[in-house]
């Protein structure tokens, strides 16, 4: 007790800065009307260094057919906010799960990838602005009932513009 006890204390003098997966659709709400306002907000935190950005391998391949204005709003966050992580063959199986479990078919893969890309790289949040199949209220149901089934924790997944009113209700 009085071990978990320092840790806790020591993590709580060392605010450990929180690590969101953010996939190719919040990089190009950057430059979306619909979408700017919340996107550069999150930007402007990664920049910032109060977040780091989780960009996966399956991310950097999808913005290599996006608009190069779109793949430089990246290149503006300095490289210690970024954690860049891989697709490894531990994120393909869950993957595989949530689309034989049902949550998403496999016309879906890609996103099915995204979520189980940051669950095994247990990232504190996934933001996307994909409502039909990530930050959608059933899949996200579905994920984590998969994700806890086979011994996951379970994965945040929001709006960009929902990042900042958590961090006021966690804080």
């Amino acid at each position: 007790f009085t071990r978990n006890c320092v840790i806790l204390q020591s993590l709580q003098r060392h605010h450990v800065k929180r690590r969101i997966y953010t996939d190719t659709s919040v990089i190009g709400g950057c430059c979306d009307d619909e979408f700017r306002d919340g996107s550069l907000a999150l930007f402007e935190g990664f920049r910032a260094g109060t977040a780091v950005i989780v960009v996966s391998d399956i991310t950097q391949e999808e913005l290599q057919t996006a608009p190069e204005h779109v793949r430089k709003i990246l290149l503006a966050v300095p490289p210690e906010h970024i954690d860049f992580i891989r697709f490894t063959d531990e994120a393909r199986d869950l993957a595989e799960a949530y689309m034989r479990e049902g949550v998403v078919t496999r016309k879906s893969r890609a996103d099915a990838r995204h979520i189980a890309i940051a669950t095994v790289s247990r990232v504190d949040m996934l933001v996307s602005w994909n409502f039909r199949h990530i930050v959608n209220s059933e899949r996200i149901r579905g994920y984590n009932a998969v994700n806890l089934r086979l011994g996951y924790p379970l994965l945040e997944i929001i709006r960009p513009d929902e990042v900042s009113s958590h961090e006021d209700q966690i804080g």
